[in-house]
């Protein structure tokens, strides 16, 4: 099963977010996507939000910037969401835009260390495991969560170099793949890297795929296929407006999803063009 949901872009004020999880929910798709772009709207705050709002949306974050998050912080915030929204709350871990980490004081020396040293960690706390580590960053002394999720929310990578789509494959549940286009060789290189790590199962695959306004249902149906058709699990739709038109998507966001519901619906329904 594919699972169809649309992103709210952190450059659309927080006031908004309510209207669209709603809208959204109202619509009939499965998920609705935020990150963290700095310095814009946090992930975890208007998560619970939309959460809260909502009844049976999905919501993720993708991502949150490890450089900027404490590692124990981050397993309570997810932990706390699970055990509040059972089975809805849908987390993912990346580098960050590296400028951005320098901006806040926040940049590390080694990216790579940081991810792997912070999965490793996030993913134990989340099983209910007391952790003690003395990593290059994350360092630990006997931590363990007073309220583990009781159900555990796959911990997704976002990737897209070499290196990270790796770790994402040996250590992450999955991948966030921001670019369509690039979906295939990511998926490829993941799956290479779980097997190579001996771990069973396939990875949960997210991928972005923009959408235009004015965008018939039948079109982004297709495009959903074909993005399931080249490995992935869960399609989060962009809305961007047509060429030409004025760079303002809020109204125009919440416009766009009874299409996109419908799109949602006729491929749940497996209906062909």
């Amino acid at each position: 099963m594919t699972h169809v949901g649309v992103i709210f872009p952190p450059d659309q004020p927080p006031e908004r977010l309510r209207e669209v999880a709603q809208a959204a929910e109202a619509a009939g798709l499965d998920e609705l996507w935020l990150w963290e772009d700095c310095f814009k709207e946090a992930g975890i705050s208007a998560a619970a939000a939309a959460l809260a709002w909502t009844t049976r949306l999905k919501v993720g974050v993708a991502l949150l910037p490890v450089p900027l998050r404490n590692v124990t912080l981050t397993a309570m915030e997810i932990a706390t969401l699970a055990r509040l929204f059972p089975g809805r709350f849908l987390p993912a871990v990346g580098h960050g835009v590296l400028d951005w980490m320098g901006q806040a004081g926040a940049r590390v020396e080694s990216p790579m260390t940081l991810l792997r040293e912070y999965v490793e960690a996030l993913q134990a706390l989340l099983a209910s495991e007391t952790v003690t580590a003395s990593g290059r960053y994350v360092r630990l002394d006997a931590v363990a969560l007073d309220w583990p999720p009781e159900q555990v929310p796959p911990v997704l990578v976002g990737a897209y170099r070499p290196k990270t789509l790796a770790l994402a494959g040996e250590l992450g549940d999955g991948v966030v793949v921001d670019r369509a286009e690039a979906l295939p060789d990511a998926v490829a290189q993941v799956r290479a890297a779980r097997e190579a790590a001996g771990r069973d199962g396939e990875p949960e695959v997210l991928v972005f795929q923009t959408v235009s306004v004015g965008t018939p249902a039948e079109t982004v149906a297709e495009q959903i296929r074909e993005r399931a058709a080249e490995g992935a699990h869960r399609v989060a739709l962009a809305v961007v407006p047509t060429e030409g038109a004025p760079p303002e998507a809020g109204p125009a966001l919440v416009d766009v999803l009874p299409v996109l519901g419908r799109a949602a619906e006729q491929v749940r329904d497996g209906r062909q063009l």
